[in-house]
C-alpha cells in the first residue's frame, strides 16, 4: 500500500516514512503544501497523511483542492492538540479521519489500516431543488447558474434542508444536526440563519424556497417559485 505523507516537520515526516516502510508500506514524503498537492493529484496513493500547518498551501487548502479536483483518496488529517475546531473543519472539507498531535505511531498505523479497509469514498452527490444546487464536495452553491457566497454555518443549514427537501424539519432537528445536540444558546439562532439564507438564495431571485410552518418548523420546497 502506498502512503503519501505531507508534513513540514522533517524529523517527523522522515520518521513516519521510515516506520511505514518497516511495516510494509511504500511511503512518499512532501514537505510543503504545493508539492504535496501535486503529488496527491498526479501520483497514485492509497491513503494520504496531511498536516494542517504547511508552508505554501495549508492542509485545509490542499484538501479543498484535492476534493475539487475529484481526488477521493482517503485523507488522515493531523490536527493540533485539543484543536476541536481544526477537527471539525477538516471533516467538513472532506477529510476521512484525523489524529491530534502528539500521537502514537501505533495508533496512526491502526487509523491508516482502517481507512484502507474502508477504501476511497464515493463522490458526494450534488443536492438540488429546482435551479438551486449545492455541491458538498466542492463546497459550492448556485442558483440559476449564479454562484452564491455562504458562510460555513449557512452552507451546513442549507445542506441539511436540501437533504430533507419537501419534509418538515423542526427547530430541534435543525439545532441537533446543524449546531449541536447539547446546544444551550438562544434557539432563535435558527430563525436568524433561516433569514440569512432567504436573503441569499430566495430574495434576489424572487423565490420562496424555505417555508415556515408555525408550530412545526421549516420546509424547503423542491419548487420554490
Amino acid at each position: 500500500m502506498r502512503v503519501l505523507v505531507i508534513e513540514d516537520e522533517r524529523g517527523l515526516a522522515t520518521g513516519l516514512a521510515h516506520g511505514l516502510a518497516e511495516d510494509g508500506f511504500v511511503a512518499d514524503v512532501a514537505y510543503d503544501g504545493v508539492d504535496g498537492l501535486w503529488r496527491a493529484v498526479n501520483e497514485p496513493h492509497d491513503v494520504i497523511v496531511l498536516d494542517i500547518m504547511l508552508p505554501g498551501l495549508s492542509g485545509y487548502e490542499v484538501l479543498k483542492r484535492l476534493r475539487k479536483a475529484g481526488v477521493w483518496t482517503p485523507v488522515l488529517m493531523l490536527t493540533a492538540k485539543d484543536g476541536e475546531y481544526d477537527e471539525a473543519d477538516a471533516l467538513d472539507l472532506g477529510a476521512d479521519d484525523y489524529l491530534s498531535k502528539p500521537f502514537s505511531y501505533v495508533v496512526l498505523v491502526a487509523h491508516l489500516r482502517a481507512l484502507l479497509r474502508r477504501g476511497a469514498p464515493t463522490r458526494p452527490a450534488v443536492l438540488a431543488a429546482d435551479d438551486l444546487t449545492l455541491d458538498p464536495a466542492s463546497r459550492r452553491c448556485r442558483r440559476a447558474g449564479e454562484e452564491l457566497a455562504l458562510t460555513a454555518r449557512e452552507f451546513t443549514l442549507l445542506e441539511f434542508l436540501l437533504r430533507h427537501r419537501d419534509e418538515v424539519v423542526s427547530k430541534t432537528d435543525i439545532l441537533t444536526h446543524v449546531w449541536d445536540e447539547n446546544f444551550d444558546g438562544d434557539t432563535n439562532i435558527v430563525e436568524v440563519y433561516v433569514g440569512y439564507l432567504r436573503r441569499k438564495i430566495d430574495a434576489p431571485f424572487g423565490r420562496h424556497t424555505i417555508e415556515t410552518l408555525r408550530g412545526a418548523g421549516y420546509r424547503l420546497r423542491s419548487a420554490g417559485r
